[in-house]
This record gives structure tokens, C-alpha cells and sequence, in this order.
């Protein structure tokens, strides 16, 4: 493939890349969006594995690669489960960070690039040192956000003493060394600073996503999703491919942008993100006396038949799905229930908060996956002003979203953070396996209302029960 035509497959692939960022913006079109995804990164990696700059002693090589890559990404396409795809999208974002830290090293001992001027040289080398920075803290902060997704290290934030002089004391020694990479007179002299570089951004990358507490985790999935485009698009300058400077900054700004309207979503600012402690199990702050401050009142339980009763009879019915739904895999029940309710004319919608799960859009690919009618999937924005209105709103094991202290209490650790006002609804219906508090580690006060209805147990075998009673 000439040097022309490999130029012409990028742009193609450029445009099919961007064609299926808009398309994912939409669940009517998301699958189109894939498909462009697919098409585009096919022709961009036959472009270069055909191009000018592979010699055919390397094809081989990199068609073994790409076999085996190819292979574990079936693999684990076909075998994680819908749950799962939080932590399997960290680590995809991990990867991406290694690979950007393996490009620099090898760019750097690469002995055959000959730099016309030293200026050209110095500008190749700041290439090197953001790129292998930026890719370090993107793989170890993906790894301990893989960890925390998926149960392996706790959500609670480890706020270690003085972390901000921590964290301000290594960008520092870091631009120490970017001099004194620059101003190496050999690589065996560069290799030290940059090897130290790679371990504080090693050890910035741990630090950071520690001290991010439960609750922030999805706004970090986004995060790290910026990361990973910027790490790419580094990369590309590295390698002088204008596709991967292009690619990786489409998904460095796209992240960057979601993690702004997540942060809004949480009224939270990014810094403040960064900064962590939010979320983890914190204990309820103290009322006078030395006593835990507890929500005043009882909760009512409800029983599976006596809640599909209150469906029968309701005209309107929202549906608040959080993560307990989809770790009990209850979504293609959920959608058989739906299904009998509109049959039954009842007016069913369900209400998505932009943080709920632990990624952003994990509730849309559930209720896609279980085939949920787009129409009636509504953002929270389009919704919240419709729960008084409504005979029913039914939460399936969501609890930050939907917790009204974020209204009500201003020493709240979630207070001013937008919520689903599912109280406002004439009655409310919470099902939780028990009365533990949610990822942010703050009591719920929406469990002691007067018109919310508790319905404990697994949400799979208490939505199965609901059906069974729906349908006699």
C-alpha cells in the first residue's frame, strides 16, 4: 500500500471514527455507532500493517499479535457478563496506558531515528516524557479502579496525611527529572530520570484513584476514559501517526466532556473528584449527645403479590433501575413486567440518573440488552418533574440516586447532588436485599417516608414473584 493511499484509509477511517461517536450518543443508534467503530478501526489497522512503514519481515509478527489479541477479546466479549463491564472497561483503559508506556520506551532506545536539527530532537523527547507519563498514571490508576469495580479492593477513599503536598511534591520531582531527561548527553544517561519519572507517575496513578471514594467511581470510569485518549494520542505523536493524534484526542476530549456533565450530575466539580474522600462508608455524622444521626420512623415492608397489586391498580408507573438490578440480572424480568403492565394499559417509564451503575449508560445497555423500548427510557432531566404524577415509582436497587438528604440536608455528604424525586410519586416502592446504606456510604431517608413501601430480598426471585402475581 503506497504512502498515498494508507493516508487516504485514516482519513476514511477518521471520519467513520467520528460517525460513530454520534451515533453512540444515541440508544436508537448506538449499534450503527459500533458498527462505524468497528468498520473504521479494520480499515485503520489493515492501513497500517500494509502501509509503507511495516517491511514484510514484521507482517508476520504483527498478524500473530493480532491473532492472539483478537482471540482474548472474544474470549472475554462472549464470557463477562453485563455486571462485569465496568471493571472490564477499566481494564481495556489500563492497557491502552501500558501500551503508550511500552511505545515511549521502545521510541526512546530506537537508534535508527535521526533528527535533522537537536530542536526536532528535544521536541521527539517531551513526546517520550508526556506520553510515558501520561500512559503510567492511566495504568495503574485503571488497575485500582478494575480493583474497586470489582469488589477486590474496598470503595472506601485512602486519604493518606498531607496528600495534596504528597501529590504536588512528585509533579515537582517529575519536572526535575523532564530537565534533566532533556539535557541527557546519551540514552544510557536518560534512561534514569526517565525510569524515575515512570515510577512517581506509577505511584501518582495508585494514589489518586484511592482516594476516590465509592460514590465517584463512575465519574473515574470516565475519567480514565480520557485518559486513555490522551495516552493514544501521545502515543501517535510518538509513532508520527496522525490517526492516533486524532483518534486519541476525539476520545480524550469526548471523556473530558462526559466526566464534566457527570460532575454536574453530582454537583460535583472534577477537581474536587480528584481531590477524593467522597463516598466509602463514612459514618453518619454525630447529633448531639455523641449519638449517630438516623433518619426518624419505621420502614413498611411489602410483599411481592401485595406490589403487584399496587401496579395493577396504577395508571402511571415509573421504574428507577440502579447496579442491585443489574447484579441480580433482573433486567429481562423487569422488561416482562413491564410488557404485562402496558398491556394492562398502564403508563410504564423508566428513569435513568447519569451516574446510576457504575459506568456511564450501564442502566441504557441493561435495558437495551432486555430489549426495553427506547421511547420510553427516559433521562432524569426529562423525568423528575413527572413523579408527582405518578401512581408508582419503583426503585430496583438503587440508593444515592434516589436519596432525598441531597434536597433536604445540608451536611449531607451528597447534598445539592441532583436525585430522582421517586417520594414525590403517591407511593414508593424500594427493593433492597436489607437496610444497608448505598456506594456512598450514606443513610437513605426515602426508606422512612409515610408513602415508601420496602420490599426486601434478591431483585430477580422478588421481580419473578411480581410476575407470577401479575399475570393471575
Amino acid at each position: 500500500m503506497t504512502s498515498s493511499l494508507a493516508t487516504v484509509s485514516y482519513i476514511g477511517a477518521t471520519i467513520l471514527f467520528i460517525l460513530s461517536l454520534g451515533g453512540l450518543s444515541n440508544p436508537e443508534t448506538a449499534r450503527r455507532g459500533n458498527l462505524f467503530g468497528m468498520v473504521g478501526m479494520a480499515i485503520a489497522v489493515l492501513a497500517t500493517v500494509l502501509g509503507p512503514r511495516v517491511t514484510a519481515a514484521g507482517i508476520p509478527y504483527i498478524v500473530g499479535a493480532l491473532v492472539v489479541g483478537g482471540a482474548i477479546g472474544l474470549f472475554a466479549a462472549k464470557k463477562v457478563q453485563m455486571t462485569q463491564m465496568p471493571e472490564l472497561v477499566a481494564l481495556m483503559h489500563s492497557l491502552v496506558g501500558l501500551a503508550a508506556c511500552l511505545v515511549g520506551f521502545a521510541s526512546y532506545v530506537d537508534t535508527s531515528t535521526v533528527f535533522p536539527s537537536e530542536a526536532e530532537k528535544a521536541i521527539h523527547e517531551v513526546e517520550i516524557y508526556i506520553g510515558i507519563l501520561i500512559g503510567a498514571v492511566t495504568f495503574s490508576g485503571s488497575l485500582i479502579a478494575f480493583g474497586k469495580l470489582s469488589g477486590r479492593i474496598g470503595g472506601k477513599p485512602l486519604l493518606l496525611p498531607a496528600r495534596h503536598w504528597l501529590n504536588l511534591a512528585g509533579l515537582l520531582v517529575v519536572l526535575w527529572f523532564g530537565r534533566a531527561f532533556l539535557h541527557a548527553p546519551d540514552i544510557q544517561a536518560g534512561m534514569t530520570p526517565l525510569l524515575v519519572m515512570t515510577v512517581i507517575a506509577l505511584l501518582f496513578g495508585i494514589h489518586m484513584v484511592m482516594a476516590i471514594g465509592g460514590a465517584d467511581m463512575p465519574v473515574v470510569v470516565s475519567m480514565l476514559n480520557s485518559y486513555s485518549g490522551w495516552a493514544a494520542a501521545a502515543t501517535g505523536f510518538m509513532l508520527s501517526n496522525d490517526l492516533l493524534i486524532v483518534v486519541g484526542a476525539l476520545v480524550g476530549s469526548s471523556g473530558a466532556i462526559l466526566s464534566y456533565i457527570m460532575c454536574r450530575a453530582m454537583n460535583r466539580n472534577f477537581i474536587s473528584v480528584i481531590a477524593g474522600g467522597f463516598g466509602g462508608g463514612a459514618p453518619a455524622p454525630k447529633a448531639e449527645g455523641g449519638a449517630a444521626a438516623q433518619p426518624q420512623g419505621e420502614v413498611s415492608p411489602v410483599s411481592s403479590a401485595e406490589t403487584a397489586e399496587m401496579l395493577r391498580e396504577a395508571k402511571s408507573v415509573i421504574i428507577v433501575p440502579g447496579y442491585g438490578m443489574a447484579v441480580a440480572q433482573a433486567q429481562h424480568t423487569v422488561y416482562e413486567i413491564t410488557r404485562q403492565l402496558r398491556e394492562k394499559g398502564v403508563n410504564v417509564r423508566f428513569a435513568i440518573h447519569p451516574v446510576a451503575g457504575r459506568m456511564p449508560g450501564h442502566m441504557n445497555v441493561l435495558l437495551a440488552e432486555a430489549k426495553v423500548p427506547y421511547d420510553i427510557v427516559m433521562e432524569m432531566d426529562e423525568i423528575n418533574e413527572d413523579f408527582p404524577d405518578a401512581d408508582v415509582s419503583m426503585v430496583i436497587g438503587a440508593n444515592d440516586i434516589v436519596n432525598p438528604a441531597a434536597q433536604d440536608d445540608p451536611t449531607s455528604p451528597i447534598a445539592g447532588m441532583p436525585v430522582l424525586e421517586v417520594w414525590k410519586a403517591r407511593t414508593s416502592i424500594v427493593m433492597k436485599r436489607s437496610m444497608a446504606s448505598g456506594y456512598a456510604g450514606v443513610d437513605n431517608p426515602l426508606f422512612y417516608k409515610d408513602n415508601n413501601r420496602m420490599l426486601f430480598g434478591d431483585a430477580k426471585k422478588m421481580l419473578d414473584e411480581v410476575l407470577v402475581a401479575l399475570k393471575t
